[in-house]
């Protein structure tokens, strides 16, 4: 028993260090902004929807694509160097604000 055990805790041990395998359309998670921009751009149709600072040396900015519902956050340094640090499927600008939904029951 105590070996099977072992033998278990090892194995799922070993698989939880492999490395993840990489999507079909992944893209690098850091890059110079610009070549980042330009492949969500051309690539996934995406453009800038939103951003701000995140600190004096963050800027953080998320993209999406109205046809495909494709987003993106990328958070970009003082040094021109961007990173992705979300991206996803069926975003939405907006909430609709379920307060001034009518009351149908009554």
């Amino acid at each position: 028993m105590f070996k099977r055990l072992v033998s278990s805790a090892l194995i799922f041990g070993a698989a939880s260090l492999a490395p993840p395998v990489p999507a079909a359309h992944a893209m690098p998670s850091c890059a110079p902004r610009i070549d980042l921009v330009e492949k969500l751009s051309a690539q996934y149709s995406e453009g800038l929807v939103g951003g701000g600072l995140q600190s004096q040396k963050e800027l953080l900015e998320v993209w999406s694509s109205p046809e495909t519902g494709s987003f993106t956050i990328l958070v970009t340094n003082a040094n021109g160097v961007s990173c992705i640090v979300a991206a996803g499927k069926n975003w939405h600008g907006k909430m609709p604000d379920v307060r001034k939904t009518p009351d149908i029951a009554g």
